[in-house]
């Protein structure tokens, strides 16, 4: 058997393969992007079979350019774009209708009328999770109120729900398998975390039989095998799920109490582990399944800032004040600080732990003297404080301060973003030589199911660090900075 792993990161707007041996060293890497649709404002939807024809060509590009042989994969390790549903004919493994993204807002009101009958605490305290359009439970419901003929054929058995890593196991496996792992199935709106299980209470609140769902498995374990795959041999196992985030957390090998990692991309989010604890947030924070290995189960806490890099793209695009965003970084740093600018990125509104979805963007403390290099510096420093925010909120859910950060994403690459991250919560950041983190954690929960590593002290040991960014700030400038955060946040 080979020693090789292959990672599928199915994200919102591509799909990138990465072949990965033992030591953690990306042997060849591919990307195909695929069409987004936007029916009408507020709604995202994607093609399925888009989804699926896009991994078939990552992983085809990162094979061949690789020069990979099939007989050197050991495993295949999915991660995948949360909350985003599919629904699908068992017979043909033919999509009923797109896929609808963990973006779409289409079930809002579905999601008020869920609110207006009292039923918010019961879904909180069964799930982790607020009633919300961004997840899955709703989604499955329009579906099949909206395709006719739908909802008799689920009842009759006929029809199979999925988040992403469901589907593609599905059409990995030639139709043989049905499966989640616990992270993604505790995206859904329908998973009782207090039972590790499906509710039929909760299905029955939201109108989704029980026969659509899949089996919910652990995230490192043999599902099924590759059949009838182009350019890949039947018989590989497919042996890792984890939804894209709880994969960056474990691929940033944070397998203690209170390790927590920030993904830096177009928004950001923060999980912190909170080891075999089933902890309720009362900061705003989700609670969330991290991981199941070896029968145990993690958790974590999760909080979401909606716009991050975002930020930056709109300075380009927007504005016009960079040509490419890591222009940012030389701009903001050619002043000593802000000139008294801060910036509160409510370009969509502020997510946890203020939750606050009418906000809007702004900035303060504009003078004579400010220059677009005082704004490109505010900015930056306005994701960090976000971060900030979100971080302190569940030191104080969890009891604890906060050790360190790790970081991952495209935006972690800015050093001046990643110093004042370190200055304003006064921990080190820690920075990884690979910054896909998501599929490096899909490639360690394979490869440990099937022997490339034997355990986490393995995979600990091939994670590597690039950098850490130490506190410099003094005690009363970081306050000063925080002072000022919260005013904007308040007026915002």
């Amino acid at each position: 058997m080979g020693q090789n792993v292959l990672a599928i990161d199915q994200g919102t707007t591509g799909t990138t393969a990465l072949v990965l041996d033992a030591s953690l060293t990306v042997l060849s890497r591919a990307n195909q992007e695929f069409p987004q649709i936007y029916p009408q404002p507020g709604w995202v939807e994607h093609d399925p079979e888009a989804i699926w024809e896009s991994t078939i060509q990552a992983v085809t590009h990162a094979m061949n350019e690789g020069g990979i042989s099939g007989d050197s994969i050991a495993a295949i390790g999915i991660t995948n774009q949360r909350e985003t549903t599919v629904v699908w004919d068992r017979a043909t493994s033919q999509p009923i209708h797109n896929a609808i993204v963990w973006q779409c807002r289409r079930t809002a009101p579905q999601c008020e009328a869920l609110k207006e009958k009292g039923l918010e605490e019961l879904f909180r305290m069964r799930t982790g999770l607020v009633v919300d359009a961004y997840f899955s439970g709703t989604k499955i419901a329009w579906i099949l109120d909206h395709v006719e003929g739908a909802r008799d054929r689920a009842e009759r058995g006929e029809l199979a729900f999925g988040t992403i890593d469901s589907y593609l196991v599905w059409r990995l496996s030639g139709g043989a398998t049905h499966v989640t792992d616990v992270s993604n199935a505790s995206r859904t709106l329908l998973y009782d975390l207090n039972d590790m299980a499906w509710s039929d209470t909760l299905c029955g609140h939201l109108d989704v039989p029980m026969t659509m769902l899949p089996e919910v498995r652990g995230c490192s374990e043999v599902y099924a095998t590759t059949r009838g795959i182009p350019g890949l041999p039947d018989g590989i196992p497919i042996a890792g799920i984890a939804g894209d985030q709880q994969a960056a957390l474990f691929g940033q090998a944070c397998f203690e109490r209170g390790q927590a990692k920030c993904t830096y991309g177009t928004g950001a989010f923060v999980l912190v582990n909170t080891g075999d604890q089933l902890k309720r947030s009362t900061h705003g924070m989700l609670t969330t399944v991290g991981w199941a290995f070896n029968g145990t189960t993690t958790y974590a806490l999760e909080g979401s800032a909606f716009i991050a890099g975002a930020a930056v793209q709109w300075l380009r695009d927007g504005l016009g004040m960079i040509d490419r965003a890591p222009d940012i970084e030389a701009l903001a740093a050619s002043v000593p600080d802000n000139g008294g600018v801060v910036f509160v990125p409510a370009l969509a509104g502020l997510g946890a732990p203020h939750w606050q979805p009418d906000a809007r963007g702004a900035f303060f403390g504009i003078t004579r003297g400010t220059t677009r290099a005082h704004m490109a510096r505010a900015v930056l420093e306005g994701i960090a404080l976000q971060i900030t925010d979100i971080l302190n909120a569940m030191a104080e859910d969890l009891g604890s301060p906060l050790a360190d950060l790790r970081v991952d994403g495209g935006a972690c690459q800015n050093n001046l973003l990643m110093q004042y991250q370190a200055d304003m919560l006064g921990v080190e950041i820690i920075r990884p030589t690979h910054v896909e983190t998501t599929a490096i954690g899909a490639a360690c929960l394979a490869g440990l199911a099937t022997g490339v590593w034997s355990d986490l002290n393995d995979v600990r040991g091939a994670w590597k660090e690039d950098r850490r960014f130490e506190p410099n700030m003094n005690a009363s400038t970081v306050q000063q900075h925080l002072e000022r955060w919260a005013y904007a946040v308040k007026r915002c």
